[in-house]
Protein backbone atom coordinates (compact mmCIF):
# COMPACT_ATOMS: atom_id res chain seq x y z
CA UNK A 1 0.00 0.00 0.00
CA UNK A 2 2.90 2.66 0.86
CA UNK A 3 4.54 1.53 -2.67
CA UNK A 4 1.60 2.58 -4.24
CA UNK A 5 1.16 5.71 -2.35
CA UNK A 6 4.34 7.20 -2.99
CA UNK A 7 3.68 6.02 -7.30
CA UNK A 8 0.48 8.14 -7.15
CA UNK A 9 2.29 11.19 -5.26
CA UNK A 10 4.93 11.00 -7.85
CA UNK A 11 2.57 11.11 -10.62
CA UNK A 12 0.67 13.69 -9.08
CA UNK A 13 3.78 16.28 -8.55
CA UNK A 14 4.61 15.78 -12.34
CA UNK A 15 1.35 16.62 -13.50
CA UNK A 16 1.50 19.58 -11.14
CA UNK A 17 5.26 20.53 -12.80
CA UNK A 18 4.18 20.04 -16.06
CA UNK A 19 0.67 21.79 -15.87
CA UNK A 20 2.88 24.64 -14.41
CA UNK A 21 5.53 24.70 -16.67
CA UNK A 22 2.58 25.01 -19.64
CA UNK A 23 0.99 27.67 -17.82
CA UNK A 24 4.64 29.77 -17.67
CA UNK A 25 4.91 29.27 -21.25
CA UNK A 26 1.45 30.53 -22.36
CA UNK A 27 2.05 33.59 -20.13
CA UNK A 28 5.64 34.28 -21.30
CA UNK A 29 5.19 33.72 -25.22
CA UNK A 30 5.22 36.30 -27.68
CA UNK A 31 1.81 37.69 -28.77
CA UNK A 32 0.56 38.82 -31.94
CA UNK A 33 -1.04 41.31 -33.88
CA UNK A 34 -4.35 40.98 -35.69
CA UNK A 35 -5.24 43.32 -38.76
CA UNK A 36 -3.17 44.73 -41.26
CA UNK A 37 0.21 45.45 -41.05
CA UNK A 38 3.14 46.74 -42.78
CA UNK A 39 6.76 44.59 -42.29
CA UNK A 40 10.06 45.48 -43.98
CA UNK A 41 12.05 42.53 -44.92
CA UNK A 42 15.62 43.31 -45.93
CA UNK A 43 17.12 40.01 -48.17
CA UNK A 44 20.75 39.89 -47.87
CA UNK A 45 23.31 37.69 -49.86
CA UNK A 46 27.00 38.63 -50.70
CA UNK A 47 27.32 41.97 -51.60
CA UNK A 48 23.72 42.48 -53.16
CA UNK A 49 20.94 42.99 -50.48
CA UNK A 50 17.39 43.83 -51.04
CA UNK A 51 14.49 45.54 -49.27
CA UNK A 52 11.17 44.08 -49.00
CA UNK A 53 7.61 45.65 -47.50
CA UNK A 54 5.20 43.07 -47.16
CA UNK A 55 1.35 44.37 -46.50
CA UNK A 56 -0.17 41.59 -44.73
CA UNK A 57 -2.87 40.13 -42.00
CA UNK A 58 -0.67 37.48 -41.28
CA UNK A 59 -0.06 36.96 -37.56
CA UNK A 60 3.58 35.18 -37.97
CA UNK A 61 6.43 35.95 -40.06
CA UNK A 62 7.07 32.53 -41.64
CA UNK A 63 3.28 32.79 -43.68
CA UNK A 64 3.64 36.26 -44.73
CA UNK A 65 6.70 35.58 -46.59
CA UNK A 66 5.42 32.97 -47.72
CA UNK A 67 1.81 34.64 -48.78
CA UNK A 68 4.32 37.37 -50.24
CA UNK A 69 6.69 34.41 -52.27
CA UNK A 70 9.63 35.94 -50.87
CA UNK A 71 10.87 32.44 -49.62
CA UNK A 72 10.42 29.26 -50.50
CA UNK A 73 11.27 26.30 -48.18
CA UNK A 74 10.13 22.94 -46.67
CA UNK A 75 8.74 21.76 -43.55
CA UNK A 76 11.30 20.33 -41.14
CA UNK A 77 11.03 19.36 -37.45
CA UNK A 78 11.24 22.90 -36.45
CA UNK A 79 8.52 24.27 -39.01
CA UNK A 80 9.53 26.38 -42.30
CA UNK A 81 13.42 25.66 -43.43
CA UNK A 82 14.04 28.61 -45.99
CA UNK A 83 15.94 27.20 -48.95
CA UNK A 84 15.31 30.41 -50.78
CA UNK A 85 15.21 34.13 -50.12
CA UNK A 86 14.62 36.40 -52.66
CA UNK A 87 15.37 34.10 -55.51
CA UNK A 88 18.34 33.48 -53.95
CA UNK A 89 18.74 29.41 -53.17
CA UNK A 90 20.86 28.23 -50.38
CA UNK A 91 23.55 25.43 -51.25
CA UNK A 92 23.86 22.90 -48.67
CA UNK A 93 26.69 20.93 -50.73
CA UNK A 94 28.78 24.68 -49.37
CA UNK A 95 26.48 25.03 -45.88
CA UNK A 96 24.77 27.47 -46.65
CA UNK A 97 21.31 28.80 -44.86
CA UNK A 98 19.11 31.72 -44.11
CA UNK A 99 19.79 33.75 -41.30
CA UNK A 100 16.52 35.08 -39.37
CA UNK A 101 17.09 38.67 -37.11
CA UNK A 102 14.79 40.80 -36.67
CA UNK A 103 16.96 45.04 -35.73
CA UNK A 104 20.38 43.29 -36.24
CA UNK A 105 19.16 40.94 -32.98
CA UNK A 106 18.94 36.63 -33.28
CA UNK A 107 15.60 35.62 -32.99
CA UNK A 108 15.08 33.04 -30.44
CA UNK A 109 11.67 31.46 -32.76
CA UNK A 110 11.61 29.62 -35.99
CA UNK A 111 9.98 31.80 -38.47
CA UNK A 112 6.97 30.26 -38.40
CA UNK A 113 6.43 31.21 -34.94
CA UNK A 114 7.88 34.85 -35.21
CA UNK A 115 5.17 37.35 -34.26
CA UNK A 116 4.82 40.00 -36.07
CA UNK A 117 3.82 44.02 -35.74
CA UNK A 118 3.02 46.39 -37.74
CA UNK A 119 6.56 48.40 -38.62
CA UNK A 120 8.47 45.40 -37.86
CA UNK A 121 12.04 44.90 -39.76
CA UNK A 122 13.41 41.53 -40.15
CA UNK A 123 16.69 40.74 -42.09
CA UNK A 124 17.49 37.26 -43.77
CA UNK A 125 20.86 36.98 -44.74
CA UNK A 126 22.56 34.36 -46.49
CA UNK A 127 24.95 32.83 -44.60
CA UNK A 128 27.77 30.14 -44.92
CA UNK A 129 29.10 27.33 -42.43
CA UNK A 130 26.61 25.51 -39.77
Amino acid sequence: MKKNTKILLSVLALLVAVGALAGVYLALRPGTQTGAKAVVVTVAAGEKSDEHTLHTDAEYLGQALLDAGLVKGEDGPYGLYITEAGGVPADSAKQQWWCLTKGGEPVSTGVDTTPIADGDRFELTLTTGY
